[in-house]
């Protein structure tokens, strides 16, 4: 049954058919819903692959610097003897203190007396304890004739535990070897030019003194 109404003007009006929309419509919305979303994601992902860096930049901490800590050289704990006036240039430079060995006692040797060396020197040093060493000291005419002692020391020592050039910056101006001796203690024979350095001391101690001895 059909009910039809009166309009104001007093005309039947007809009732409106109800519009059913198509199924390719409400696809269509869809698609535009899901484009819509996809570019915002897009726009999103954007913005975060911009702040997102700086923000672990920020975020990392900065790396802590190495400090390398560095031991001060020892001291002598013991009072080096008074120098003599009038030292020659060969006396002068055998140093007061070696790390913390101090120069106690110093002697003239036979050493120009009975060979060509041009003067000869004992030096004892000390820690103020039981330890000691002793070098000799000799100077030498010629860079041949201290090679030639440097060598025969070397051999009455007895065979090198280690051996290798002695430099001064970047030239070899000669040789050293480290032996065995006696009661624990090592010998160090070395050449400088035209000096001839030998240390005997303590087995534990002798090659620190010998790199830091200034010779």
């Amino acid at each position: 049954m059909t009910h039809e109404s009166a309009g104001p003007d007093g005309r039947v009006q007809e009732p409106k058919a109800q519009v059913r929309r198509s199924p390719a419509v409400y696809r269509r919305r869809r698609v535009v819903v899901g484009v819509l979303a996809l570019l915002v994601l897009v726009a999103l992902l954007g913005f975060m692959g911009l702040v997102w860096p700086g923000l672990l930049h920020a975020e990392e901490p900065e790396p802590v610097p190495t400090v390398t800590v560095t031991a001060p050289a020892p001291t002598p704990a013991v009072k080096s003897m008074q120098r003599p006036e009038g030292e020659t240039a060969f006396q002068g430079a055998l140093p007061s203190a070696v790390l913390q060995f101090a120069l106690t006692d110093l002697t003239e040797t036979e050493a120009a007396e009975e060979s060509e060396a041009t003067e000869g020197w004992k030096a004892a040093y000390t820690d103020g304890t039981d330890l000691r060493v002793v070098v000799t000291a000799t100077q030498w005419p010629s860079a041949d004739e201290a090679r030639s002692s440097a060598d025969a020391l070397t051999k009455a020592a007895g065979k090198a535990e280690a051996s290798g050039d002695v430099k001064v910056g970047d030239d070899v101006v000669g040789q050293y070897a480290l032996t065995r001796a006696d009661a624990g203690r090592r010998t160090m024979t070395w050449r400088n030019g035209t000096a001839v350095l030998q240390a005997v001391g303590p087995a534990d101690v002798i090659e620190e003194f010998y790199r830091a001895f200034p010779l």
